[in-house]
């Protein structure tokens, strides 16, 4: 898997009833067509990540199919949401 285009935005609490922050990542990824996760038109994650103090973590994510922009029911290996955390970790500390 390989995030090949990606959008970022800060998720604005304005009751300020969370803490810390969250932010809303849309990832486009390239999969191998080996794997179970390939479709022709590819596929995109939103990911929901929350940043308390130091600790950056996924709140949640969603598999997109985006030639039908139908959710997938897939998990991810924790390995793939490792990279994908930080990868993320690595935009929000550029932003």
């Amino acid at each position: 898997m390989e995030i090949t285009q990606f959008s970022m935005e800060e998720i604005l609490d304005p009751t300020n009833i969370i803490e810390g922050k969250r932010y809303e990542f849309i990832l486009d990824v390239d999969i191998d067509e080996e794997d179970e996760l390939y479709y022709e038109a590819g596929i995109e994650i939103r990911v929901l990540i929350a940043e308390k103090g130091e600790e950056s973590f996924i709140l949640n994510y969603f598999i997109i199919e985006k030639a039908e922009g139908e959710y997938l029911d897939f998990a991810l290996e924790d390995e793939e949401l490792e990279e994908i955390l930080t990868f993320c970790k690595e935009e929000i500390a550029k932003a």
